[in-house]
């Protein structure tokens, strides 16, 4: 393979905590070793469009600690088509550039799977996602934050649920992971969590109600993880059809849980999983996601990064159940 000269990094999607953190240490240990570095504007849309700029150690100064990411992001149907993908790869060459470094999540890691096979340019993902979803790695960056920001959220709203004896829903982002619902539910000592995963969420329910409101409780909290048809505000109309003498609300976080600084977690994962890019890259690997598992870092292959199946561990599930009594 032919030596990289100039290496291409870009956000795409969603934004997460972390990004920022690994924006600097791809372009830093890029630099380190003898690359010029180009940073590509708004995702994959920027690269269609050529607003790409070259980076110095000191674009990437003093944003380890912000949220979001310095890169913006957007979403590019443009992108989904064979013409799109066409201008993209002109704007490589043009920008001479030789390997592309994406920082995103599912979505985005195909797109940079397609662009690999189609033009046969080296594309290194790194796993960027508040849901937790990608396949091989044990963490993605912005989890850990976004994870703490709920439990921040939650104890908030427990205190006005126990003062007014409530039970709240309160709905979390994950889309069809169930990650950031059950394990921001064991951490804040909620009473159930209602995830994609568990196909009995309407038993699970019952369950709840059985154990936690009948028995003993007179406010509880129910975490669920968002969907178009059984959200936080299904359940809830639910139980004020079913179990009419609850006082029941709903709270939806929404896009504050993408937001805030980093946690210390997400900075140190997203800083060795940026370093690790460009050794991958310096080893002659292409066409991989940069994980972690055990605590070591790992290669991914996109085709397995990106599968839809990774899941929740019936420990944690069993936890929170053998807890919430």
């Amino acid at each position: 393979m032919a030596k990289i000269k100039t290496l291409g990094i870009l956000t795409s999607g969603g934004d997460a905590p972390g990004m920022n953190a690994a924006i600097r240490a791809v372009t830093r240990a890029a630099i380190a070793n003898g690359m010029q570095v180009k940073a590509v504007y708004r995702g994959y849309e920027g690269l269609i469009q050529g607003d790409i700029k070259e980076f110095t150690t000191e674009n990437v100064s003093n944003i380890i600690q912000r949220g979001g990411t310095i890169l913006r992001t957007a979403r590019s149907k443009e992108f989904q088509t064979p013409e799109g993908r066409q201008k993209a790869y002109e704007n490589m060459k043009k920008h001479e550039i030789d390997a592309l470094v994406v920082i995103g999540g599912n979505g985005s890691l195909t797109g940079a799977r397609i662009l690999a096979e189609e033009f046969d340019v080296p594309c290194i993902g790194l796993p960027g996602t508040i849901d937790n979803d990608l396949n091989g790695t044990d963490l993605t960056i912005g989890y850990d934050t976004t994870l703490n920001t709920i439990m921040d959220c939650v104890d908030k709203i427990r205190d006005t649920a126990t003062s007014h004896q409530r039970i709240f829903f309160i709905e979390v982002m994950g889309r069809d992971a169930g990650f950031l619902a059950q394990n921001s539910a064991i951490a804040a000592g909620a009473e159930a969590a209602i995830i994609p995963e568990d196909s009995t969420g309407a038993d699970q329910l019952e369950h709840f109600v059985g154990r936690g409101i009948r028995k003993s409780k007179s406010s509880s909290i129910v975490i669920v993880s968002e969907s178009p048809k059984c959200g936080a505000m299904y359940y809830a109309e639910r139980v004020k059809k079913e179990y009419p003498e609850y006082d029941v609300r709903v709270s939806i976080l929404g896009h504050l849980q993408r937001g805030g600084s980093p946690s210390a977690g997400d900075r140190i994962l997203a800083s060795r999983l940026g370093v690790g890019a460009v050794q991958a890259i310096l080893d002659g690997q292409r066409n991989v996601m940069i994980g972690i598992r055990n605590d070591e870092i790992v290669y991914v292959p996109f085709s397995m990064a990106v599968k839809s199946d990774k899941p929740v561990k019936k420990e944690l599930v069993d936890v929170l159940d053998t807890l919430s009594i």
